[in-house]
């Protein structure tokens, strides 16, 4: 007697697993670039916004930073170092930092100023600026002058005019000696107003015609 095998047939249930994997839809190509592109838009409006924020912080601290500083207090006092740096009848250069300086003045709030120590309590600390049109003057103390390279300004160790196109001497910071230290009042660049607090007697140099008053003349 001949056994029969059962016929297999090659239609599956609906329900078997084999038959859900085949259910499922295609992807879709479209679809997936679509949410690609979308992604790479989303992406490049972040990156456009992040260099957009790194850009206007300089031009935000440029248009507001003049008023910030109108904002706050007109200089401020900073050290120029130990006293025993300036030895009595010399004139040296010391360094400073600008105490308005905001973060993005970098190395422009690092200025400068010549100390001249008359004696064991007095000082004279002029601004590098010449008195003409803001060149840094220089220190030679062979001639006991300061001499101007832009437009040959000549000044005396005790900053009074000596020749050329200045009218007047060296503006002078205001200064104080802070125990073993010399600080000067920094910040609010010297002017004729506030000249009157580094020398009362001093006077700006009068232009009429050829002649001119001197600061010796204007103390006879």
């Amino acid at each position: 007697m001949t056994e029969q095998i059962p016929h297999r047939s090659n239609q599956q249930h609906p329900d078997s697993p084999a038959e859900a994997v085949v259910a499922q839809p295609p992807i879709n190509a479209e679809s997936a670039h679509h949410s690609r592109r979308a992604f790479l838009f989303k992406l490049s409006v972040a990156l456009n916004a992040a260099v957009g924020i790194v850009l206007a912080v300089p031009l935000v601290g440029y248009f507001l930073g003049p008023a910030m500083r109108k904002s706050s207090a007109t200089g401020g006092w900073v050290p120029l170092g130990p006293l025993d740096n300036f030895p009595i009848g010399q004139t040296r250069l010391a360094e400073f930092r600008n105490p308005l300086a905001t973060f993005d003045d970098g190395e422009t709030a690092n200025t400068s100023a010549w100390v001249r120590r008359v004696s064991a309590q007095r000082f004279q600390v002029f601004a590098v600026n010449c008195a003409h049109l803001g060149c840094p003057v220089r220190w030679f103390p062979e001639s006991r002058l300061f001499l101007c390279p832009c437009h040959g300004g000549a000044y005396y160790e005790d900053g009074t005019r000596a020749s050329g196109p200045p009218e007047r001497g060296l503006f002078e910071y205001r200064y104080r000696i802070d125990g073993a230290h010399l600080v000067i009042h920094a910040g609010d660049m010297p002017t004729l107003a506030t000249q009157a607090h580094c020398n009362p007697k001093q006077q700006p140099l009068v232009q009429i015609g050829s002649t001119q008053t001197t600061r010796a003349e204007a103390d006879a």
